[in-house]
């Protein structure tokens, strides 16, 4: 079922940011770095004109309205990322055993994990920076999803139990913690 004529949303270009199209491929330069993607789909365009990024679609189906969303969504976070970037908090949180966390190369290592002698490393995904600062630590770059699946990688090695709240979780991650043993029931 066609959703109405014509669906178009904007998006205005900072000073500082250059917006340029080559085919499908659209590449936003601003005064942190540079970044591309493709935005290849048979109904819906990406122009830019007059200042602005405009997305559209004629005669939509609601999946290509989705989709009209979707790369709206896609060059709103690439113009925020060449000029603001992208930063995660994470923390350790640690009771009896003291966790280690440090930048090794490509790699972050989580070290005693509740005493354990095996280390676990994560993967940093290539531009982005990691900075670990006691027990904090911090994941920052210009690419959304390199960031976020950074942060969630260092964070799945070492979830937070929800007993006593160790592990690595979000700064602002609230763990939901359970009763521990009540006691032999009479």
């Amino acid at each position: 079922m066609t959703i109405a004529g014509k669906i178009e949303s904007t998006i205005a270009i900072p000073s500082d940011v250059t917006v340029s199209k080559d085919g499908n491929v659209v590449t936003v330069k601003g005064p942190k770095g540079e970044l591309s993607r493709n935005f290849a789909h048979p109904s819906v365009n990406v122009a830019i004109e007059e200042g602005q990024v405009a997305v559209s679609c004629e005669y939509p189906r609601i999946k290509e309205k989705a989709m009209v969303g979707t790369f709206h969504a896609h060059v709103r976070n690439m113009i925020r990322g060449v000029t603001e970037g992208y930063t995660y908090q994470l923390k350790v949180v640690f009771n009896h055993f003291p966790m280690k966390v440090a930048v090794k190369g490509d790699k972050v290592q989580v070290d005693n994990y509740m005493g354990g002698h095996a280390p676990r490393f994560a993967d940093i995904v290539p531009g982005v920076t990691v900075k670990v600062n006691g027990a904090d630590v911090t994941v920052s770059g210009i690419d959304i999803e390199k960031v976020g699946q950074t942060a969630a990688v260092i964070r799945g090695k070492r979830p937070p139990e929800p007993y006593h709240g160790k592990g690595v979780k979000y700064a602002d991650e609230y763990v939901r913690r359970k009763a521990g043993k009540a006691g032999k029931g009479k």
